[in-house]
């Protein structure tokens, strides 16, 4: 027994000069951060904590709340992941309103009734690609006996609410591809690509070539110059929530031929009905009264489906295999569905603001000070969201613990050798993850550095030099 009790106390004791020696080499490497001129103005915050027990091993600034930009999605998948299920799949239906007559004429409407699914028509996934779920939709209509519509295709969005845009996102951002927000149909990610060509001399006109698919019933104005050699891309689209108009402004480097951006479709249940109906118009099946929304028939007043048929539910692929793409790529669209869809299990009005408070109420349970958590989406795109280094160590410690942890570890990308979560909107660098150095206990850190001087890239290796200590 005496054996025994001295091996733990020599155990604790190897555990403890371990831990001061992490802490010293974290404290000397950050101190060399801290003196150069890009943190002269910033705000910074670090916390690690023994990825086995969960103490605390060191911290600076940990109360601070500071905007995490994408490394709040963490937090995101890990609540999502806990309360949907990493099973979960979302629906869409495919259905008509109406009778079916003798000569395969639907006298009545053909109605998409969006599930939220952040997937539908991505080409991330094999089963969801825009020409596999087209195709099936198509089967299905055949099946059903419909050669003609003699009414609508509608986009039904309406499980969410109409602000697909959550508060806190800047202008700049809302009509490019990152910036893509949520519809209860959302389509191909909401995502549309514009073919760019800048002009032969400095502060000409950059050529708008073409979009890919093609936009017909949008007009984009191009306002695009050409920028200096070596000045890159630095073209934004301005095209916000429902509009039919938009412009692209920026430069393109002289030395940037035939290059493409991405930009925010800004209605998605109108693009899906569309891409719908020229499938079927390709099969000869015309829909007498062109296609309309849910949201746009509010606006009009006119009558909604009713009673619909359902011919055909397409399923998304599980949700820990959307959190890997979320996570893995880091995309915006699909943690602001993930709140949305957060609000529709909690039985809320569904918004952001609503699938928000299911994310605090989460980092509460996990005993996080609610004051800790200050946010307003879920993707970290908002530059007023703010969270300290504290909570978002805490949620990842916890996930270790869940049954759902190979997934979420699995979605965290590798950088720099480490297993973390990386954020960067301006100014803001954070990073947030697991590391298992060489000797000693594993680690779960989160580190966040706000209003630096000077260039992200030079800042983000200056940051890895710090993790660097940590191996």
């Amino acid at each position: 027994m005496r054996k025994l009790s001295m091996l733990v106390v020599c155990c604790m004791a190897v555990q403890g000069v371990m831990a001061q020696s992490t802490e010293k080499k974290l404290q000397d490497a950050l101190t060399i951060l801290v003196k150069d001129p890009q943190m002269q103005y910033a705000s910074y915050s670090f916390y690690l904590l023994n990825g086995t027990n969960g103490q605390k091993i060191w911290s600076v600034n940990e109360n601070i709340g500071l905007a995490p930009a994408s490394c709040l999605k963490v937090v995101t998948a890990a609540a999502s992941l806990h309360t949907l299920g990493s099973q979960y799949q979302y629906k869409t239906r495919l259905a008509y309103e109406g009778t079916i007559d003798a000569q395969g004429v639907l006298q009545g409407n053909l109605v998409v009734k969006g599930g939220g699914d952040p997937s539908l028509g991505s080409a991330r996934y094999q089963s969801a690609t825009e020409t596999a779920v087209l195709q099936n939709w198509l089967a299905a209509i055949k099946k059903a006996g419909i050669k003609k519509i003699n009414g609508k295709i509608i986009g039904d969005d309406s499980i969410f609410d109409t602000q697909t845009m959550p508060d806190g996102w800047v202008w700049q951002d809302m009509g490019n591809y990152y910036g893509a927000g949520p519809s209860g149909l959302t389509w191909r990610e909401n995502q549309f690509d514009i073919l760019l060509q800048p002009g032969s001399v400095q502060g000409e006109p950059a050529m708008l070539s073409s979009t890919k698919p093609a936009m017909p019933y949008l007009t984009l104005v191009n306002e695009l110059r050409t920028g200096p050699k070596g000045s890159g891309d630095q073209a934004y689209v301005y095209l916000p929530p429902y509009a039919e108009t938009g412009y692209i402004r920026g430069t393109a480097g002289l030395d940037e031929k035939n290059f493409t951006i991405s930009a925010a479709v800004p209605d998605a249940a109108y693009e899906c009905a569309y891409r719908l109906q020229q499938a079927l118009e390709a099969d000869n099946i015309k829909a007498a009264k062109g296609i309309t929304t849910i949201r746009r028939q509010l606006i009009t007043k006119e009558a909604l489906p009713q009673k619909l048929t359902t011919i055909s539910t397409t399923l998304s692929p599980t949700l820990d295999k959307l959190v890997y793409w979320f996570l893995r790529k880091s995309i915006n669209l699909f943690g602001e569905h993930f709140v949305k869809t957060l609000a529709l299990q909690s039985e809320e009005q569904v918004s952001t603001a609503a699938g928000v408070s299911v994310l605090k109420t989460y980092c509460q349970q996990l005993g996080i000070s609610e004051a800790a958590v200050n946010i307003i989406d879920g993707s970290g795109l908002s530059p007023a969201n703010r969270i300290t280094t504290t909570a978002l160590a805490k949620v990842l410690y916890n996930a270790q613990k869940q049954s759902w942890y190979g997934a979420y570890y699995e979605a965290l990308p590798e950088a720099n050798g480490i297993k973390m979560k990386d954020g960067y909107i301006s100014n803001v660098r954070s990073y947030a993850g697991y590391i298992k150095p060489k000797q000693g206990p594993p680690l779960v850190f989160a580190f966040i550095v706000n209003n630096f001087s000077g260039g992200a890239g030079p800042m983000r290796q200056k940051m890895w030099k710090v993790l660097d200590s940590l191996k």
